[in-house]
C-alpha cells in the first residue's frame, strides 16, 4: 500500500464556536476523539494535526500526538492541509479529516484508505451515507448525486435530487472526509476558486469544475459533526453510549 496520512486541520477560532477543537466531550478534547479515531483506523503511517494556535499545540503533545504549526492565512482547512503535503515527500496519498467530527468510523476510514490506494481511475475520494427526503431540505447537509460508477456527479446544499416521481435513488448526505493523490491535492489549492465553488460554498466543486473525478463510498454509517455548542450534547451520548457497548 501507498504511504497513507492523515492530516486533521484545527482551528481555534471559529465564528459559532470559538475554541471548539478544545472544547471537552466525555472527558477528552474534541480534536483528540478524531486522533483517536485515525489511529485506531490502522492504514495511516502518520496521523499529523495541523494548527495555528499553541494551545492546540500544546493539547496534541499532551495526548501523544504529532501536531505541525501552519501559518494562519489559511482560507480553509484543505490549504492547511495542503501546506504540510508539500512537505510529504514521501507519501501518495492525503487524507483531510475533519477536526470536529468525533464520531468518524475507522472502519470508514479503513475502506477509503485502502479503495484510493487500489483505484486508478480517480484522484480523490468521500463518502456519502443515505438520508430521508425531509432531512435533504437543510442546507447545512449538503446533498451529492452519483454517476453509474459511483462517481460524484454534483454536491449542494438544495436537495437534489429533484424527485418529480417517485424512484429507487436514495438522498444522499456528504460526509466530510477527503482522501487526495498528493499531487491532486497540491494542484486544487494553487487553482483560483471555481464560480460553482463561491455560490454553493463548497470547496469540492473546485475539484469537478476542474475535471477531478470524485469517486464516493455510500456508508451505512452517519457521522455528526459538531459545528455549534448546542451539538455537543448529542455527539457525547453517542460517545459514551459507544464505550458502554459491548464488545
Amino acid at each position: 500500500m501507498d504511504k497513507v496520512v492523515a492530516v486533521i486541520p484545527a482551528r481555534f477560532q471559529s465564528g459559532r464556536f470559538p475554541g471548539k477543537p478544545l472544547h471537552p466531550i466525555a472527558g477528552k478534547p474534541l480534536i483528540q476523539h478524531v486522533w483517536e479515531r485515525c489511529q485506531e483506523a490502522g492504514v495511516f503511517e502518520e496521523v499529523i494535526i495541523a494548527t495555528d494556535d499553541m494551545r492546540i499545540v500544546e493539547a496534541g503533545f499532551n495526548f501523544g500526538a504529532r501536531v505541525a504549526l501552519t501559518g494562519s492565512e489559511h482560507p480553509s482547512g484543505t490549504d492547511r492541509v495542503a501546506e504540510i503535503a508539500r512537505k510529504l515527500t514521501k507519501a501518495s496519498l492525503i487524507f483531510n479529516v475533519q477536526g470536529d467530527e468525533p464520531l468518524i468510523g475507522p472502519e470508514l476510514l479503513r475502506t477509503l484508505a485502502r479503495k484510493l490506494n487500489k483505484g486508478r481511475s480517480f484522484d480523490m475520494i468521500t463518502a456519502a451515507v443515505p438520508i430521508s427526503p425531509e432531512q435533504a431540505t437543510n442546507p447545512n447537509a449538503v446533498k451529492v448525486v452519483l454517476s453509474a460508477s459511483g462517481s460524484a456527479l454534483y454536491f449542494s446544499r438544495s436537495p437534489i435530487p429533484y424527485f418529480r416521481s417517485t424512484g429507487p435513488i436514495a438522498v444522499l448526505k456528504h460526509l466530510g472526509i477527503y482522501g487526495y493523490r498528493r499531487k491532486t491535492l497540491l494542484r486544487l489549492v494553487r487553482l483560483p476558486p471555481s464560480s460553482l465553488e463561491q455560490v454553493e460554498q463548497l470547496e469540492q466543486l473546485r475539484a469537478l469544475e476542474n475535471g477531478v473525478n470524485i469517486r464516493v463510498i455510500v456508508s451505512d454509517s452517519d457521522s455528526i459533526g459538531v459545528d455549534t455548542p448546542e451539538d455537543v450534547e448529542l455527539v457525547e451520548r453517542k460517545l459514551l453510549s459507544k464505550n458502554r457497548a459491548p464488545s
